[in-house]
C-alpha cells in the first residue's frame, strides 16, 4: 500500500467528520475537538487549523483519504497528531504517514501526547523515534473524564 500525504482539501473534511465521529476511533483517540458532532463546530474548528500556520496534511493510502496528520503549536513546543481511519489500523498507515510528516517538518524537538491505554499509538510514536518524557492527566473528550496520558518527545539530533 502507498502511503502519501497531501494538502487538506475541503472535500476531505467530510471524510474527516466520518472518521472521528466513530465511537470506537474517538474512544481510542481520548482526546479530540469537544463537539465532533456538530457539523458547524466542526467546519469551524477546521477552519481555525487551515487559517493558522500549522502544518496539515491529509494521508492517503492508495489514493483513498485514510485520515490527517499535523503539526501545530508555538515554535519550541510543536506537537504532531494525526487520525487514521480504522478501516487501516493495524496495517502501518499512521507509522508510514508520521514518517512522511516527520520528513516535512524538520524542525525539533517535537512532542506528541497519547492516552496512556493506547499502546497503539504509544508503538507508532515510539517506532518514529519519540521516546517517553512525562505523563500527566488531561480532559478527554471523547471519553467525558480526566485520563492519563503519554508526553513523548523527538528530540533534536
Amino acid at each position: 500500500m502507498e502511503i502519501t500525504l497531501r494538502a487538506v482539501e475541503d472535500e476531505d473534511l467530510t471524510v474527516f467528520h466520518r472518521q472521528m465521529t466513530d465511537p470506537e476511533a474517538a474512544r481510542m483517540a481520548a482526546f479530540g475537538p469537544e463537539d465532533p458532532h456538530d457539523p458547524q463546530a466542526f467546519a469551524a474548528y477546521w477552519q481555525r487549523l487551515r487559517d493558522s500556520s500549522d502544518v496539515l496534511r491529509t494521508v492517503l493510502a492508495d489514493g483513498t483519504v485514510a485520515g490527517s496528520a499535523a503539526v501545530y503549536g508555538v515554535a519550541g513546543e510543536r506537537e504532531v497528531t494525526y487520525w487514521i481511519d480504522r478501516a487501516y489500523w493495524g496495517r502501518g498507515v499512521a507509522t508510514a504517514a508520521l514518517r512522511a510528516l516527520l520528513a516535512q517538518v524538520p524542525e525539533r524537538p517535537l512532542y506528541a501526547r497519547a492516552a496512556a491505554d493506547n499502546g497503539a499509538s504509544l508503538r507508532v510514536l515510539e517506532k518514529c523515534g519519540f521516546r517517553e518524557a512525562a505523563r500527566a492527566r488531561g480532559y478527554a473528550n471523547a471519553r467525558g473524564r480526566e485520563i492519563e496520558e503519554v508526553v513523548l518527545v523527538l528530540p533534536a539530533s
